[in-house]
């Protein structure tokens, strides 16, 4: 997942310039072939693993440099034998108007016991350059 932003930075240079307002979220008039097969492409690096449920939810999910890691384990009760890893998840649902697209992005973190933690993860110039790879994709930001 951060070897997904080059990406998007490269997308993004390469889109006009009309900089969209931040947001996890697209609205595309039909399904979003490209887009999800961009995303797939951009998760096959060392660590990264690639998940498909369905034509719905596609997900990247990849392990973390070892201080996040090693805080994340400390902050959030993990448990060091099942690693956190960053989760990016692209869900797509179809509706009226056609495709939405909503992106989720935050840390997994298992714990010995009791369920895994989903630490959110917030950053206005990753939801910039989403917006942007949405706009390059054809769809409208919402």
């Amino acid at each position: 997942m951060l070897r997904l932003l080059p990406v998007l930075a490269l997308i993004v240079a390469c889109t006009p310039q009309d900089v969209p307002p931040p947001t996890r979220s697209a609205q595309f008039d039909t399904f979003p072939k490209k887009l999800f097969e961009t995303f797939e492409i951009s998760c096959g690096g060392p660590g990264e693993r690639f998940e498909k449920t369905g034509n719905r939810i596609f997900e990247c999910t990849e392990l973390l440099p070892p201080d996040t890691t090693a805080f994340l384990i400390l902050n959030y009760d993990g448990y060091p034998q099942d690693l956190p890893k960053s989760v990016m998840r692209l869900t797509s649902t179809k509706n009226a108007r056609g495709y939405r697209v909503d992106a989720d992005l935050y840390f997994n973190v298992p714990r010995r016991t009791g369920p895994a933690v989903q630490v959110p993860v917030e950053s206005e110039t990753l939801d910039k350059a989403l917006g942007a790879l949405y706009q390059a994709m054809g769809g409208s930001p919402t």
